[in-house]
């Protein structure tokens, strides 16, 4: 029996599978659900308010999007499901199928709800109209109960201590009964559920900005002995698991965290006074083994809450060492907006008024609390502000921790989780700041996205934007000098290099893709714009081959080593198979009005380049040694607009800022894999020039910045768009001798 229990529990690595496929699915519970009721397509699967082992695999399958999860994990999922249910009685409506073969669709529902993104509220109001199927707004104890159980089972996989967890809930359970009658109201669901911390990190609202100056909970395992804010004991336990605030690093035992002060960092000036002087915000514990930067002695631990830490300086003291209450921000301080830089449109027309400013006008940068306040940025004297945009998910779960730290090391307000929508409203809130800079945190997808979105909103001064890369390629973020993969390094002396970085203009390419034959279906086009490369043929092909893979099976691409031992897989087969052979045949290429002669090579791929690195840092072009004493820059404006001849182009470089393209041929994938290891230098140098005009005349797989797609016959215009200002990592550090000049 116990046997059969641990076989219908999921390992670790199974439960992060299934996250994954519930991260790269666009459905919701809510909608699955409805295909059970009335005329919906799978309800001849429902008996009474259960459904059978080939319901649940037709739910999962619809829920996930995909037909390729397998029996195994579907058997293991739908046993679970049948050892938390305490029926044993038959149910309504079914006549030849004993209870055990069946299970509730109801605990179904509530546990996926748990996983799917969305706020507190909603999921809290989801789980109780799942139960109450009688609708008279009531639950009784055992109903309650049962959805309690999903929540800790979810706990549970999410690597909770679910001894603290129980507890918590168990008192929740005693107290929601607010007017003691035995039942639970709609309102005292709602009640009970948004006034328990560890249970609102659970549902996931802990991951938004709620009123300033509250707390945002997360559950965090400690490595170390740390000792809870509110009661001073150390956390217990064999992981010393807790919760602790992201923005100011307040930390408490779960059962503590309702003692715990609602008091956080503010934001934002909320009176005159804050508006002049920022103070040191100080947090007790944390500083063991570090040096006080008051009297430079080491802080001692006493196995309790040791030292003080300030929110936004960072520096560390004694609890006996005492320094003057004005806090400048420390290191950071050309990239932090302190509260007294944020605050409200009428006060900041007082203090202007005041000191005989004229107030700027109101525009669009104003930003809305919670409560309406409309605020407004006046940053300090002499520093670039230091607006940033993560993408949660690049780099695996890189970009949710990015996050977190970014919104410790800076003003929380500075920070954006990107989703639909946020770019903008992040631009605007920082439009008249003068001399800001962006942070983009993600992949090559990522800062194209940005980009755009600083296109629409029409800046009046474009801001320089810098790249924390947490893509697979990362390209563009190589070209940079910004590394090819962020690996956890430390970011406070990342933000410092980004004050000692030059900005560069980067040259942006329109591309339009008109097909011969409009009614003919294909891919949808990725992008209208090319910032790092377009390509057609081989390398496409590879692309395309493996983006179909990890959309259907989005678990085995977990990894920067796992993606490339994918990519070459791919590479082998695209070899035996040569899908883009003798592409000169089905393909014409103009560049500003002359036409490639591409006869007499044999040619499998053609790529365009604007930048010196495509799939993870290979330079198509090659390295051009410039003739001694010729100047390595010449001036651009003497630059024809138009280069085809062989021996011109072996002495031309690549320039991210010259308004020019690279044209290369690829004879196959052999070469592309001596490219990449560096047994080639290069493809071959067909042209460089300012606009192209490409023609096909079959079916061609084409990508754009490494998104891949199928394009049937078609005419392709390429042409300068724009140039972006890009900030270049200051020249990397040598520790030899011989490398100082």
């Amino acid at each position: 029996m116990s046997e059969s229990k641990d076989w219908t529990v999921l390992s670790p690595e199974e439960f992060a599978h299934l996250q994954k496929y519930i991260d790269y699915s666009n459905k919701k519970v809510q909608d699955v659900l409805q295909e059970f009721y009335g005329d919906g397509s799978l309800s001849q699967y429902l008996q009474g308010e259960s459904i059978n082992f080939e319901g649940f695999k037709l739910f999962l399958r619809t829920y996930l999007e995909t037909e390729e999860i397998s029996d195994e994990l579907c058997q293991r999922l739908f046993m679970s499901f049948q050892n938390v249910s305490n029926e044993n009685e038959m149910k309504p409506g079914i006549t030849n199928q004993p209870v055990s073969e069946l299970v509730s669709v109801s605990d179904v529902s509530c546990y996926f709800s748990l996983l799917e993104g969305g706020q507190a509220e909603d999921k809290l109001a989801f789980t109780f109209k799942l139960y109450d199927k009688d609708a008279n707004g009531l639950l009784d104890s055992s109903e309650v109960d049962r959805i309690i159980t999903q929540m800790m089972r979810v706990a549970e996989y999410l690597d909770w201590d679910i001894t603290e967890l129980k507890p918590i809930l168990q008192e929740m359970m005693k107290e929601i009964d607010f007017d003691g009658n035995g039942t639970v109201s709609y309102q005292e669901w709602l009640r009970g559920g948004l006034t328990t911390v560890p249970l609102l990190v659970l549902l996931g609202l802990e991951t938004n900005m709620k009123d300033d100056g509250q707390h945002m909970w997360r559950l965090k395992h400690f490595n170390r002995p740390v000792y809870c804010n509110v009661c001073e004991a150390l956390l217990f336990g064999v992981r010393k698991q807790g919760l602790c605030c992201t923005f100011c690093k307040y930390t408490v035992h779960e059962r503590c965290a309702r003692k715990a002060p609602s008091c956080c960092i503010s934001t934002y000036a909320k009176s005159r006074k804050e508006a002049t002087v920022q103070t040191h915000v100080w947090v007790r514990g944390g500083c063991e083994a570090n040096k006080c930067d008051k009297c430079q002695k080491k802080i001692k631990s006493f196995q309790s809450l040791t030292g003080q830490c300030c929110v936004w300086c960072h520096m560390k003291i004694h609890d006996d060492c005492s320094v003057p209450p004005e806090c400048d921000c420390g290191v950071l301080k050309d990239h932090i907006l302190p509260p007294a830089a944020i605050s409200p449109i009428i006060l900041g027309r007082q203090n202007s008024q005041k000191n005989g400013a004229v107030p700027p006008e109101d525009t669009g940068s104003t930003f809305s609390t919670p409560d309406r306040q409309a605020l407004r940025i006046i940053p300090v004297p002499k520093t670039h502000p230091l607006l940033v945009f993560v993408n949660p998910k690049s780099g695996g779960k890189q970009g949710e921790r990015v996050l977190r730290k970014f919104q410790y090391l800076l003003n929380p307000r500075q920070v954006y989780k990107l989703q639909k929508g946020v770019p903008a409203v992040g631009l605007n809130f920082f439009r008249d700041v003068p001399d800001f800079r962006i942070l983009v945190c993600g992949g090559d997808g990522t800062v194209g996205w940005i980009l755009d979105a600083i296109d629409k909103v029409n800046l009046p001064c474009r801001p320089p934007v810098a790249v924390l890369p947490l893509g697979t390629g990362n390209d563009l973020a190589r070209c940079l000098r910004w590394g090819g993969g962020y690996d956890g390094e430390n970011l406070s002396k990342f933000l410092k290099d980004i004050e000692s970085s030059s900005t560069i203009l980067m040259d942006r390419w329109s591309i339009e893709v008109v097909p011969e034959n409009p009614s003919e279906k294909g891919d949808p086009v990725p992008y209208e714009i090319i910032n790092n490369y377009f390509s057609i043929g081989v390398d496409a092909s590879i692309a395309h081959r493996f983006h179909i893979m990890r959309e259907k099976y989005p678990e085995k691409f977990n990894s920067r080593m796992k993606n490339k031992l994918w990519y070459f897989e791919f590479a082998t087969s695209e070899t035996i198979f040569a899908t883009c052979k003798k592409l000169k045949e089905c393909i014409s290429v103009e560049c500003c009005g002359t036409p490639l002669d591409l006869s007499s090579l044999s040619l499998e791929g053609i790529a365009i380049l604007n930048i010196p690195s495509m799939h993870g840092g290979s330079n198509l072009w090659g390295e051009t040694k410039k003739p001694l004493g010729e100047a390595r820059n010449p001036s651009r404006q003497s630059l024809p607009e138009v280069i085809t001849d062989p021996e011109t182009l072996k002495s031309c470089v690549q320039d991210l800022s010259d308004k020019r393209m690279e044209v290369v041929g690829l004879e196959g994938v052999i070469e592309m894999g001596q490219i990449y290891t560096g047994l080639k230098s290069a493809g071959k140098r067909l042209a460089k020039c300012s606009e192209i005009v490409i023609r096909t005349l079959k079916h061609l797989p084409m990508q754009i910045d490494g998104e891949p797609w199928m394009q049937p016959p078609c005419t392709i215009k390429i042409t300068h768009k724009n140039q972006a200002p890009m900030l270049m990592a200051p020249p990397p550090r040598s520790s030899s001798f011989f490398s100082l000049k």
